[in-house]
Order: C-alpha cells, then sequence, then structure tokens
C-alpha cells in the first residue's frame, strides 16, 4: 500500500514538473510565454 502511495507522488511531482509552464500561467494568471519566459531568464543566471 505505501509503495502506491509513494508511486503516485512520484508520478505527481513528475506531472507537475513537466506542465510546470501551464500550471505557473494557471496559478498566477499570466500568460504561458510569459511564465516560460521568466523560467528561461531564472535558468541562464
Amino acid at each position: 500500500m505505501w509503495f502506491l502511495i509513494f508511486l503516485l507522488l512520484v508520478a505527481g511531482g513528475v506531472a507537475a514538473y513537466v506542465f510546470r509552464v501551464k500550471l505557473l500561467a494557471k496559478v498566477l494568471g499570466q500568460s504561458e510565454t510569459r511564465v516560460a519566459g521568466a523560467l528561461e531568464r531564472r535558468k541562464r543566471r
């Protein structure tokens, strides 16, 4: 049972990472291009 819960948490984390731009855009109320640009700027520093 613990293994299934752990597996769901890992799968949720991976999905959140893959769809991070869409999720952040919805949560922050910004456009996806603006969020993607901000993430790229942060990555380059």
